[in-house]
């Protein structure tokens, strides 16, 4: 039977009017909280247009009250005790944004024991304490969303849980620290030597004073554990990780990673094999004509390679207020649209094979298959050959050998780059490299990535 559509449209109308603001609880309103703040006020009516229900900030628990409602004002309810904020009747959904593995733990443990759903920011939290974390939120049908815990304003989960949803996912290789890129970025276009570049991305503010979690690699490994566990429907598995970071890394390598037609970047590499998956995290060359090299300061990009889609790329900026902010807020407008449906349709979550104790083991260091750059101290220029002879004689495949360009200070230098190796193989073919008369000092080594389909 035909209906008007004005009149077809009344009773939905009517029917959104009821629907009940979600009330938000926030943990935290430092740099993330403030500009989560902020968004949700300035753009308060596209926001629940997308949603279909008005979203508030209700409570929020600081340590500095005073400079937390400088922040608020007096719209807000305050409080110093999270616990609070995340077990309070008037709170639906609760935003983690203080960071940190210990009290953080307790909190999101207390909000979803209490029926509420969770948005939080806190890689590391979930990289170490996830399988806890989802296991209780599935146990009580609440959601747990993350994706400003990957790469910032990338919407690289939401990507991977819905528009890459009909697709196998075959690898996923992302630069997911700004940090690092930036101080990388800098040793290539300026000549800076690791320290120098350090220094100066503290002094601009994109490193921590103690900027070990970045620079190590840590921070990418946390990120990686959680694009993977999505990827691929596995466990979190950061304790399986292969974490390299890049503070042994040489300005002479990164000029010949230049000379031989590549850049240098802090890649994360989650990849299925037959036998597993590659989980790891290290710096490595990638073509500099690829995409992924022109990925340069604190920017961030993500690549997926799946069986339908093929190779996709997602490019945005890897820190910030508003652009966290930008995140957590669509957490929020999915437990908004998501909220009073079955568990397993919350997409942000990990999904039905997160709590899977025999799913895709992670492969071991000496098992991972790819190319790789040497870096060969040797006597004298004319020894070239030799070096690649060694190296074809323990079966390593040879793609090319160069002589590094002459640099103050710095001695005769043959460059290789081999094709693909199983790393046991490679490291011992190196340990024989390094015992030959030719070879002046340490080998270096690094892996080659193209990320090619």
């Amino acid at each position: 039977m035909y209906r008007d559509p004005v009149e077809s449209l009344e009773p939905l109308h009517h029917r959104q009017a009821a629907i009940r603001t979600l009330r938000v609880g926030m943990i935290g309103i430092g740099t993330v909280g403030s500009g989560t703040f902020r968004v949700l006020a300035r753009n308060r009516a596209d926001i629940a247009a997308r949603a279909g229900r008005s979203i508030e900030l209700v409570m929020v628990a600081a340590r500095n009250l005073e400079r937390a409602a400088g922040i608020v004002g007096d719209s807000v309810a305050l409080t110093a005790d999270a616990m609070h904020v995340a077990t309070h009747p008037d709170v639906d959904v609760v935003v983690e944004v203080a960071g940190g593995t210990g009290p953080a733990r307790d909190w999101v443990l207390a909000a979803i024991a209490h029926g509420k759903h969770v948005v939080t920011a806190n890689k590391a939290l979930l990289a170490v304490h996830g399988a806890e974390i989802f296991a209780a939120a599935r146990e009580k049908g609440v959601i747990v969303a993350y994706e400003g815990a990957v790469a910032v304003s990338i919407p690289i989960i939401k990507a991977l849980r819905e528009g890459l949803a009909a697709n196998r996912i075959e690898w996923v290789a992302g630069i997911i620290n700004g940090t690092t890129n930036f101080i990388l970025s800098k040793m290539r276009d300026e000549g800076l030597d690791f320290a120098a570049a350090l220094e100066q991305a503290q002094a601009l503010g994109y490193a921590e004073a103690d900027p070990s979690f970045d620079i190590e690699g840590v921070d990418a490994a946390h990120k990686l554990t959680l694009l993977a566990a999505n990827a691929f429907g596995m466990p979190l598995r950061f304790a399986d990780a292969q974490v390299e970071g890049i503070t042994a890394l040489q300005g002479v390598d990164v000029a010949c990673a230049e000379q031989l037609g590549y850049r240098i970047k802090l890649l994360g590499v989650a990849r299925r094999q037959a036998a597993g998956v590659e989980l790891r995290v290290q710096p490595v060359l990638v073509p500099a004509a690829h995409l992924m090299a022109q990925v340069n300061g604190s920017m961030n990009a993500v690549m997926v390679k799946s069986d339908a889609a093929g190779l996709t790329m997602y490019y945005g900026a890897g820190a910030g207020s508003e652009q966290t902010a930008s995140a957590v807020i669509a957490d929020l407008v999915d437990v908004a649209r998501l909220d009073g449906v079955h568990a397993a349709q919350h997409v942000p979550h990990l999904g039905v094979h997160a709590h899977a104790t025999n799913a895709l083991a992670v492969l071991p260091r000496a098992a991972v298959h790819t190319s790789h750059y040497l870096r060969v101290p040797v006597h004298a220029l004319d020894q070239i050959q030799a070096i690649a002879a060694g190296l074809a004689e323990r079966k390593v495949p040879v793609r090319q050998v160069a002589l590094a360009a002459e640099r103050p200070g710095v001695g005769p230098q043959v460059l290789v780059l081999t094709g693909p190796v199983e790393q046991g193989a490679l490291d011992l073919a190196v340990h024989a490299l390094q015992a030959r008369a030719e070879v002046a000092g340490p080998v270096t080594t690094l892996r080659v990535e193209s990320l090619e389909g």
